[in-house]
């Protein structure tokens, strides 16, 4: 039986990169994307419901039932961000939603995209870090049949994706060049946007021996080699 995938952060990058690569996944019949605005795509298995209030998610309760999966990929960079305002994109929207699905979905998978460098300890000095490992904790502590963290690290776009941060864009027209370079001395240091599309996935359907993926782990996963054509 195909899969349903819920989707989150579809606009973004990540998230984007992900959700092409279930459009194009047999084992997946349909997508659910949930934003609070559309793709702009268009796609026979793909499913857009816009919401605006991340805190609450059981006016669209229906269209949460019968999940597999849900690929967690909504998140913001903390530049600039009072903890108190990166705490609730990062934390509270993120286990608003996963509280719901437990209670729906148990026997889901659950797949959080985190940052490499998040603090599991929840006491380290940097605020980005201590958000990141309480949400991961706590999602983790849920009690999904399967829940995992990826921690990708730096990311090179692919298929014609662009980020939405100004700056992460600036970086990627003008030193992609470099990014492609470190990738060649360390090729299990940076991961695709297909390569995390194709992990989750694989995950969903394969499960993995850690919660914690880091970048070598998603790469693995994903089946595609850490070098060569299929990363340009």
């Amino acid at each position: 039986m195909k899969k349903k995938v819920l989707l989150t952060g579809a606009t973004g990058m990540v998230g984007k990169g992900v959700l092409l690569e279930c459009l194009d996944h047999p084992a997946i019949g349909e997508v659910v994307a949930i934003g609070r605005h559309t793709t702009g795509m268009e796609h026979p298995k793909l499913t857009e419901v816009v919401h605006r209030d991340f805190t609450d998610f059981t006016p669209i309760r229906d269209r949460l039932e019968g999940v597999d999966a849900c690929f967690y990929c909504l998140g913001v960079s903390s530049a600039g961000m009072q903890e108190e305002d990166y705490r609730r994109i990062t934390y509270d929207y993120t286990l608003s939603l996963a509280r719901l699905l437990v209670q729906l979905n148990p026997g889901m998978t659950f797949i959080y995209v985190s940052g490499q460098g998040t603090d599991s300890s929840e006491q380290g000095r940097s605020m980005w870090a201590r958000v990141k490992g309480k949400t991961e904790n706590d999602l983790l502590a849920l009690g999904f049949r399967q829940a995992f963290m990826f921690r990708p690290g730096m990311i090179i776009p692919l298929k014609g994706i662009r980020s939405r941060t100004r700056l992460y864009q600036f970086f990627y027209d003008y030193f992609l060049w470099l990014i492609r370079g470190i990738k060649i001395l360390a090729p299990n240091s940076i991961v695709t946007t297909t390569q995390i599309g194709l992990a989750m996935i694989h995950c969903m359907l394969q499960g993995c021996s850690t919660p914690i993926l880091a970048p070598r782990d998603i790469i693995q996963l994903s089946g595609i080699p850490p070098s060569g054509d299929a990363d340009r």
